[in-house]
């Protein structure tokens, strides 16, 4: 199932079908015998996505996260090991909730049955008072940092100890005669019986629609698996239906970004859906355990509520959420509350995301060197950079804002970091991002080089090619001290290589693959952690970072605001600059050239013309998506390299999805043919073929493929070497010349071109041309054939908003920083 929605979709109005649907009008799904390519959002072969559009850019990961459909062989990955330390943090979570004794206030899990929260709700959206013991006044929390938690086990890297086994044979086969039975996919019966469980196939035919949690089904299609196998006892009406689809409706919702679903939306999209009760539907949700609710105290905004029920307001917010107009302070005062319901899974992590980070805020950082040690490594520091180092001074919870020559300003953090001798580490999302900033950490202009041995190898084909600092910006990390830097020691006390050995994978530093491991209390074993692209940062591996970080230590969230959101539900960084909580520290450093100019206007909403003398920017007209393919490849292969000395191996293609007659699919085809053709022997992959691999969902890998053998297809990715089984190829691995913008957020190219088909317009915003145009680094071309929806979407299309609770989480537990 798709988990990079295109930021188009983001709403969940959107990204669902709001048609109303009635059940035993589709078909059951029907498997697809065809063969060929894999659907390319991951979902099952004979299903359909949940926002399936031409123009609309899918899943970061190649295929979804679907487990294998013929129970094979569990295999230890990297993905697995991250997915056990959510595991670990989990439980944490729920065995913390579960001692809570204290009444829960606003912001909190709601108490009471589900039926007392429904009726308080519609009493409110009705503007009638609501019940006291559902929206009690909320108890601002003194200030004080949130307490410890109690510290997991390290995690087992990936590659280390046995894997999670895998559902039965039995079970499988099980299942599959059920699905057979039902109309049903049969490829579908590995996913149901690892979701399932044992017993999966008596599961289903008790509740045929909990084919729904397999991804990629459909409310039509579950239904139509339903009436197949209880005929005439199935219904419109049934509850398991309405419970069903309210947990996929919230999954949906969820692939677009939010953590959580205002009631009324909810409702309101249930009823389109075809479910006759949707209040009824929720209740059950409820009672069963399958979803949480909440209520958010709201500022007063002095306007009372909408009596309409179930009827959103134009951004998207819920019109119950509202106070009463003139209505005196005192003990009959309304409070304005908005009332939420999600996925616990998301609930709990966007709680526990918010108590790390009220314990950060709250607690003095450990002191690492002397306050005049301090301020003499930021007196030695240029611009913003001496703003950030004194920041992080003092305090535990810091914020960094800027475009790519403002990563200089991190890079001269670490260096004064490690001369204070602090076990300092920086940690990107994925790859591309760690070798970028790898690169500039050790680069010889900062006074530092890494080794041969660590240094990033321009020439590989699979890695990104490192942007140089301009040749008039400072040099990057430079101070004028130029004192040599102290690179601190790894646990088993040793010294990393170079400078830019300290930087690594998000994934790599919280599975313990990377980094510096764990300390004897499970916490990170570090002093100060700066993370890269912190806007990709979404809130289940937020709340896994902020539970593993350790008293006194410090985090420097550093990102670009203005690039598109994490793939995952959440946007902390965007919740967390709001809710001004902590230092922000804005870079004064402008991106330098053409090239710099033309995104810097499009962050602020104007796409202007500027001088390229060096062909920095070029636009390619075009009149349809067969000539848009055409001059793709054409740019690529000949004119790119001819005229701006880029090579092909060094120039990305950048497109609106992975769908429709000019995305990755048939761009990538076009230009394996042109670049590397070959018969595709093994899942239409040959050696030398540009791949990305996604061992996880939303978790993106560049690479090359070595070679095919019985053990599966050999891959470089990042300098690593990877096999990938060969029943695991066509779900995790695609071409990889062509990239959507989601998947190249965090990397940079010489030379990109940007493909926009007239079909795109539609799903263009401000956020992604953003993405998109700033990814090159020398020479940016733009095949154009979507006219003035290019300058309109950047004009007037924002980022959607994504609901989330964060900033409600963490209001009572800390003040806004000054």
């Amino acid at each position: 199932m798709s988990t990079e929605p295109e930021p188009a979709s983001e709403d969940t109005a959107d990204a669902v079908d709001t048609g109303p649907k009635t059940p035993g009008t589709g078909n059951g799904a029907e498997p697809d015998t065809a063969g060929g390519e894999a659907p390319a959002d991951g979902r099952a072969p004979g299903t359909e996505a949940a926002d399936v559009g031409t123009g609309t850019e899918e899943a970061g990961q190649p295929a979804g996260d679907s487990a294998d459909g013929d129970g094979a062989a569990a295999q230890v990955s990297e993905a697995e090991a991250e997915l056990a330390a959510q595991r670990l943090v989990r439980e944490r979570i729920e065995r913390r909730k579960a001692e809570k004794q204290a009444p829960i206030g606003a912001g909190a899990k709601l108490s009471g049955t589900a039926a007392d929260l429904l009726a308080a709700v519609r009493a409110v959206e009705s503007g009638e008072k609501p019940s006291a013991t559902v929206f009690g006044d909320p108890t601002p929390a003194p200030r004080r940092p949130a307490p410890e938690p109690v510290r997991q086990p390290q995690p087992v890297p990936a590659g280390t100890g046995a894997g999670p086994a895998g559902p039965a044979p039995e079970t499988v086969e099980a299942v599959r005669r059920v699905l057979t039975e039902g109309g049903a996919p049969e490829a579908l019966a590995g996913q149901a019986a690892a979701l399932l469980g044992e017993g999966a196939q008596e599961a289903l035919r008790t509740d045929p629609w909990q084919l729904l949690r397999v991804g990629g089904v459909r409310p039509e299609q579950a239904d139509g698996f339903a009436r197949a196998l209880l005929g005439a006892a199935c219904g419109p009406d049934d509850e398991r239906r309405g419970r069903a689809i309210t947990v996929w409706l919230l999954e949906q919702a969820a692939l677009a970004g939010h953590t959580a679903l205002e009631l009324s939306r909810l409702t309101a999209t249930l009823a389109q859906r075809g479910v006759p009760d949707p209040d009824a539907a929720v209740q059950s949700t409820l009672a069963e355990g399958d979803a949480l609710a909440f209520q958010d105290a709201l500022e007063d905004t002095g306007v009372r509520p909408d009596n309409t029920p179930n009827a959103p307001d134009a951004s998207g917010g819920t019109q119950g959420a509202q106070a009463t107009e003139g209505t005196d302070e005192g003990e009959g005062e309304e409070r304005p509350v908005r009332v939420l319901v999600g996925l616990e899974r998301y609930a709990l992590a966007e709680e526990s995301l918010a108590d790390g980070l009220a314990r950060l805020v709250g607690s003095a950082p450990k002191q690492d060197g002397s306050a005049a040690d301090w301020e003499q490594a930021a007196v030695g520091a240029q611009g913003a950079a001496a703003d950030l180092i004194r920041a992080v001074a003092g305090h535990g919870l810091v914020l960094h804002t800027g475009g790519e020559s403002a990563l200089a300003e991190p890079a001269a953090l670490l260096h004064a970091a490690h001369a204070l001798g602090l076990r300092a580490w920086a940690a990107a999302p994925g790859p591309l991002g760690r070798d970028r900033f790898a690169a500039l950490l050790g680069d010889p202009s900062s006074g530092t080089r890494p080794p041969a041995s660590t240094a990033p190898d321009s020439s590989a084909p699979d890695s990104p090619a490192p942007d140089s600092p301009a040749p008039d910006s400072p040099a990057p990390g430079s101070s004028a001290s130029d004192d040599p830097v102290r690179v601190s020691t790894t646990p088993d006390g040793a010294v990393p290589a170079g400078p830019a050995a300290v930087v690594v994978t998000l994934a790599g530093l919280l599975t313990g693959a990377e980094g510096p491991g764990r300390d004897a209390d499970g916490a990170l074993d570090l002093d100060l952690l700066v993370v890269l692209d912190a806007p990709q940062l979404d809130v289940e591996s937020g709340a896994l970072l902020a539970e593993s970080l350790p008293d006194g230590a410090r985090l420097v969230l550093a990102g670009d605001p203005a690039v598109l959101w994490s793939v995952g539900p959440g946007r902390v960084f965007a919740d967390l600059l709001a809710a001004r909580v902590c230092p922000q520290i804005a870079s004064r450093r402008p991106d330098p050239g053409p090239l710099g100019e033309l995104v810097s206007g499009i962050g602020i909403g104007e796409l202007g013309q500027v001088e390229a003398p060096g062909k920095e920017v070029v636009i390619v007209p075009v009149r349809d998506a067969g000539e848009a393919v055409h001059r793709t490849v054409q740019l690529v292969a000949d004119s790119v390299p001819r005229a701006i000395g880029v090579p092909a191996e060094e120039t990305q293609v950048i497109t609106t999805g992975h769908g429709g007659a000019a995305g990755t699919r048939v761009l990538n085809a076009a230009l394996k043919e042109r670049l590397n053709p070959g018969p595709g022997r093994f899942g239409g992959f040959d050696p030398g073929d540009r791949v990305v691999h996604s061992p996880a969902p939303g978790r993106t890998l560049p690479g090359r493929v070595v070679k095919a053998d019985a053990d599966g297809l050999h891959l470089s990715c990042a300098g690593e070497a990877v096999v990938v089984p060969k029943e695991r190829v066509e779900q995790s691995v695609r071409h990889g010349w062509a990239l959507t913008a989601h998947q190249a957020v965090g990397g940079r190219w010489p030379a990109v071109v940007v493909v926009l088909p007239g079909d795109a317009a539609q799903t263009l915003s401000r956020p992604w041309v953003y993405t998109a145009f700033g990814r090159a680094a020398r020479h940016l071309s733009v095949v154009h054939g979507v006219e003035q929806a290019l300058p309109r979407a950047v004009a007037e299309t924002p980022a959607k908003p994504r609901t989330t609770r964060l900033p409600v989480l963490l209001a009572p537990q800390v003040p806004v920083a000054d």
